[in-house]
């Protein structure tokens, strides 16, 4: 029997995001609107899913046993908490994710976190391509400065706002955290 309410997919928030080395990012805000969008999702008793990237590179912030692998402390996952581990942008690669989420009966999920661009749109358009209904929360995600194909460094705001854009209609509907709030039966 599919949930009612989808899956909250909550991507990549570890300490290393929080790093300064990780660079220059838009969205503020985006950990308190992940934070009151888990609140909402456990008050409501919500399938809640935490995303840890663990690098294969010695060198990255993510290698296993750094400090920037842990989780930030307020998005961290409650004990028995479900808790898929990756080693590639998509949270559905190797993971085991999709079979978790359908032997829930979970056909909708929606996804936050960083980077828009990488993570959340490798992973939106995994979950897409599975065919789980898809939203991705834009003020609930960030990403940082980038240097384009033609060496024009572009602006988190920029490279975030072209991640949606790839994203929208095609693979994923994209809302904001009040709108999002206001609208799902449980959490209004």
């Amino acid at each position: 029997m599919p949930t009612e309410l989808p899956a909250l997919i909550i991507i990549d928030m570890q300490k290393a995001m929080a790093d300064p080395a990780a660079g220059a990012r838009n969205n503020p805000q985006a950990e308190a609107c992940i934070a009151a969008l888990l609140g909402a999702w456990r008050g409501a008793g919500g399938v809640v899913v935490h995303v840890r990237h663990m690098s294969t590179s010695p060198g990255s912030l993510f290698w296993p046993g750094r400090p920037g692998v842990e989780f930030q402390e307020a998005l961290a996952p409650l004990p028995g908490a479900h808790v898929v581990e990756k080693n590639v942008p998509d949270a559905f690669i190797n993971s085991a994710l999709e079979r978790w989420l359908r032997v829930r009966g979970v056909g909708a999920v929606v996804l936050v976190g960083v980077s828009t661009n990488n993570s959340v749109e490798g992973s939106a358009r995994s979950a897409s391509n599975l065919g789980f209904d898809v939203t991705v929360v834009a003020d609930a995600c960030f990403a940082f400065d980038k240097t384009d194909y033609a060496g024009t460094r572009r602006s988190a705001a920029d490279v975030h706002a072209m991640a949606l854009a790839n994203l929208d209609g095609e693979h994923a509907r994209i809302t904001s955290t009040a709108a999002l709030l206001a609208t799902l039966p449980g959490l209004a």
